[in-house]
């Protein structure tokens, strides 16, 4: 007995002494990869978290319609100027899922979950989507954590954002049941493409481009195998998009089919987007930290990449280059396209992480960057945040009721990262004072919130650019000149006027029909003097 005790102490000793002297330990365990997702989400999050209204262009506009759609039964004014018809539309997942959380918490708080909800989405998914990969979970897809602030996100497409989270589920599930029955892929692929739809259109493509990838892949993999089994595999796959189908159908979404055009100039730019936010030096250094960490992993044999990574990326490259600038009228349509194929590249990358040295510099490495992006975002939101909060206040001038114009200092403004903020910022209007603004979303076949017939004549019903100044003072002096736009007879039938993008001190540009109430920064608000 003291014999088997003693073998066993040094047994012990031995394998401490071993390790002790080995360089490398277990990879991150699972549940030690959702500890630190849930860590780097928390981190990612301080911005949104202390932002109540983040200066994202789009967001406000939805924001405002999930009021609406909140209160319009029990807020005479808003019902007065909105109605909401509920139809089949491929941009509903905040409409479904926001207003009933108004209708628990502010609707400023709703919106933060939500806007949170999509990064948790598209980290747990690229999380999965690796693990269904490679299968096994790993920590690398949470190199991906400083990317979920990009210029796509600043313009506030959040229905998209929520679907690209969706998509990379999607795909995970697909890979994940491959060794299952078909049936079960089949239903699953049917449930999460409807779903997709009913993010966005765009999403849809997203899970169809990696399927199509995938699928690829596996028909290379089993090109010894039966041609009857491989020709199955294919329309398992391709069937579940049948059921898009009759949601288009019936979706009046088909009415905007010719609204489209191809543009070759902005490619380059939704390269840029993937990275670019509000500092060049902040993008430049995560680039040199990205290319460096991959080529010390390369050099090294610690970077392993799935042939599914090559295979995206030449049809997403594809996908890219072919798609349209404008789709169902719908702007953007192929620049939103990167960063979701990023994610998905990303899930398709695997790093050895055994070695102490390897997960001691890929967690200061994933660190540095993510709070680069951090602080760059929320020192830039601070900085926003006087015209925000200047705005705001601003609103309190506005009676309730009321009828909003909105118009731009100048027409090739608005674009800048710093100004997306402002552009759709009148529509607190709508939230605040019930007000009617002439920018809110309600074009017929992409929103489900429409303006009263009544109304229809003086707002924008295609979501084009506003006015400038110097329009207004031409149709103002000039009706007859103007006749066509909502705007041309704006001195009779708005109380107020919001000016974006303005000079510091600006003049009055028509002291005869305007009363100015709040010049702040970048904006100024007028009163309009109702003819006699």
């Amino acid at each position: 007995m003291g014999r088997a005790r003693l073998f066993y102490i040094r047994f012990a000793v031995a394998s401490l002494i071993s390790s002790a002297q080995r360089p490398y330990v277990r990879a991150f365990t699972a549940a030690q990869i959702a500890v630190l997702l849930a860590l780097l989400l928390l981190l990612a999050s301080m911005p949104i978290w202390t932002s109540p209204l983040p200066p994202l262009s789009d967001y406000v506009n939805h924001l405002a319609r999930m009021h609406v759609i909140a209160t319009i039964d029990k807020d005479p004014d808003l019902a007065r100027f909105y109605e909401v018809d509920w139809q089949i539309i491929p941009n509903l997942m905040m409409d479904l899922t926001v207003p009933w959380l108004a209708r628990l918490m502010p609707i400023y708080k709703a919106g933060q979950i939500f806007l949170l909800s999509t990064f948790l989405l598209i980290i747990s998914g690229s999380l999965a989507l690796n693990r269904a990969v490679f299968g096994r979970w790993s920590a690398a897809p949470l190199i991906a954590m400083p990317l979920l602030y990009n210029y796509i996100f600043l313009t506030g497409l959040v229905n998209y954002i929520f679907g690209i989270g969706l998509a990379l589920w999607a795909l995970a599930c697909w890979i994940a049941l491959r060794q299952r029955h078909w049936t079960l892929r089949l239903t699953t692929s049917i449930l999460f493409l409807i779903a997709l739809f009913f993010c966005h259109l765009s999403a849809v493509g997203i899970y169809g481009t990696g399927l199509l990838a995938t699928e690829i892949f596996w028909l290379w993999s089993l090109r010894k195998a039966p041609l009857s089994s491989r020709l199955l595999d294919l329309l398992v796959a391709a069937i579940p998009f049948l059921a898009v189908i009759p949601l288009l159908l019936k979706s009046p979404l088909l009415q905007l089919l010719y609204s489209y055009w191809w543009e070759p100039r902005g490619k380059l730019d939704g390269l840029i987007y993937v990275l670019s936010v509000y500092s060049d030096i902040t993008t430049f250094t995560l680039v040199v930290i990205a290319m460096s960490g991959c080529a010390w992993l390369v050099r090294r044999n610690l970077l392993t990449v799935h042939p599914i990574f090559w295979i995206l990326l030449v049809i997403s490259g594809f996908v890219y280059l072919l798609m349209p600038r404008v789709m169902f009228a719908t702007y953007m349509a192929d620049q939103r396209l990167p960063i979701a194929f990023c994610f998905m590249l990303i899930a398709c990358i695997d790093i050895d992480l055994r070695h102490r040295i390897v997960r001691r510099g890929f967690i200061a490495c994933l660190l540095i960057a993510l709070l680069l992006r951090v602080i760059e975002v929320d020192v830039s939101w601070a900085r926003l945040s006087v015209s925000t909060s200047e705005f705001r206040a601003s609103i309190k001038r506005i009676k309730h009721g009321s009828k909003v114009l909105v118009a731009y200092a100048e027409t090739n403004i608005g674009s800048d990262a710093f100004e997306l903020g402002l552009a759709h910022a009148a529509c607190l209007a709508m939230i605040e004072r019930s007000a009617l603004v002439t920018t809110a979303f309600t074009v017929e076949g992409k929103q489900i919130l429409h303006v009263r017939p009544e109304f229809q004549q003086i707002v924008d019903t295609e979501d084009g650019t506003p006015p400038s100044l110097a329009q207004l003072i031409v149709a103002a002096d000039r009706p007859s000149q103007n006749k066509y736009e909502y705007w041309s007879m704006w001195p009779s039938q708005y109380d107020y006027l919001y000016v974006l993008f303005t000079e510091s001190d600006a003049a009055n540009p028509d002291p005869e029909r305007l009363t100015l109430l709040q010049d702040g920064t970048h904006f100024q608000l007028y009163r309009i003097k109702q003819p006699k």
